[in-house]
């Protein structure tokens, strides 16, 4: 089976080459911006949108326009990838994936993407992009396979080389032989239902103090200043340390989970929705407002979409499975004798049944239930499962079967907005 794979090093470029990595980037930025402009002013006159194809020939005549010209100094192909990203945009908002495009904006997300022309050097840990030439990057690592695209992008004042990579591997077989299930939370991060537990990193609320500080010593600033320049390279740092630490922290627990486990169920759950704001409106304001933003708060600190995520490919690589099932009730429901009652989780943290008296942990009892839900999926699906308690190797046999010829495991890394790549819900 084939596997597409990422892998980010940073960059160490000259002066000169900051300064063209620069000038590409704002390229980019200008193409995109001009091209959704292009199609808004085609929607208000009612006409068809432009496909790539059409895009691509108004991209000529915009080189050969003499007040952008300019334009020809960056490499054709990365203009062309950013209209396949506005492409991929409006195909995501017509599928009700995403919102309307919007437009780019400088010093956010600065970013352009080569799908061919780069040479890798690892043993002289270099790279050779084209119209910037070779460049050193922080080589921590091998990149095995053959280099499918490279894109080069700027955060925290940092320019980032992420190599995707195309290779031939062998259908994986779990070495495993348990499954899992998973609840998620605020105090507790993950409570898995053999008893382990995971406390919460919260690496944003760890550099609130200091990123208020930033903040406010940004809005003191003239803007464009040269102090405004460095106060918000100060705020720009610490948000990449924020997100740093998240992604480092869900790295390494999805990882030890995806090797000890063939199979994990989650909830599906629905991340945009449980974080909306209940501020309401004028005429129906919420209630609980300042409450329910310090859970939102605390909610996207967690980052429990982008640990879903991770758990779905890296399982696949390991040969695993990943259940989602529905969340509703997984805590408010006795495992023991399966009543369902709002008055079993008496609070946060404890749960107490109020018709058999069972009594556990409230995390605990929903991984268990979680568990619960995703092997009487299997068994709703048509798939033959033993109960879980009759022995591992069974849930291992099946996490093999679907792995295979059944439900072959999605393989490769995906982009941001390609959201999550099996989901069973």
């Amino acid at each position: 089976m084939k596997r597409l794979q990422a892998f980010k090093f940073e960059l160490r470029p000259d002066g000169e080459q900051r300064r063209q990595m620069r000038r590409f980037a704002g390229s980019c930025r200008f193409v995109f911006n001009k091209a959704l402009a292009l199609q808004k002013e085609r929607y208000e006159r009612g006409e068809k949108k432009l496909g790539y194809a059409e895009l691509c020939k108004e991209l000529i005549s915009w080189k050969r326009n003499t007040e952008t010209t300019w334009l020809g100094d960056t490499p054709s192909q990365a203009l062309q990838q950013t209209l396949k990203d506005l492409e991929r945009a409006y195909t995501n908002f017509f599928a009700k994936r995403a919102a309307f495009p919007r437009r780019k904006k400088k010093g956010l997300a600065d970013s352009f993407r080569y799908p061919q022309g780069c040479k890798l050097d690892q043993g002289n840990s270099r790279i050779f992009l084209p119209k910037l030439g070779w460049q050193r990057y922080r080589n921590s690592r091998k990149v095995p396979g053959v280099v499918k695209n490279v894109t080069v992008s700027l955060a925290g004042g940092k320019w980032f080389v992420s190599i995707q990579t195309e290779r031939e591997v062998e259908q994986p077989i779990p070495k495993a032989i348990s499954a899992i299930g998973i609840d998620m939370g605020v105090t507790r991060f993950a409570t898995l239902s053999d008893g382990t537990s995971y406390a919460p990193l919260s690496s944003f609320k760890r550099h609130q103090d200091r990123l208020r500080n930033a903040q406010q010593s940004l809005s003191r600033k003239a803007k464009f200043s040269n102090n405004w320049k460095r106060a918000r390279a100060r705020v720009q740092k610490i948000h990449a340390r924020i997100g740093n630490a998240r992604r480092d922290y869900l790295h390494k627990t999805s990882t030890a989970i995806s090797k000890n486990h063939a199979m994990v169920c989650i909830e599906d759950l629905q991340v945009r929705n449980i974080s909306q704001s209940a501020a309401g409106t004028i005429e129906q304001p919420g209630r609980y407002v300042q409450a329910k933003a310090s859970l939102n708060k605390a909610i996207l600190d967690q980052g429990w979409f982008e640990f879903r995520r991770q758990l779905d490919y890296k399982l696949a690589w390991q040969g695993g499975w990943l259940v989602a099932v529905p969340p509703q009730n997984t805590s408010r429901t006795c495992p023991a004798c399966g009543h369902v009652s709002a008055d079993n989780r008496q609070t946060q943290a404890r749960f107490v049944c109020v018709g058999c008296g069972f009594e556990e942990n409230a995390d605990m009892v929903g991984a268990i239930n979680i568990l619960s839900r995703g092997m009487q999926k299997l068994r709703d699906e048509g798939q033959d499962t033993a109960d879980a308690s009759a022995g591992c190797e069974s849930t291992a046999r099946i996490a093999c079967e679907v792995s295979g010829a059944v439900m072959p495991p999605a393989a490769g890394t995906y982009r941001s907005d390609s959201g999550v790549a099996r989901r069973l819900a």
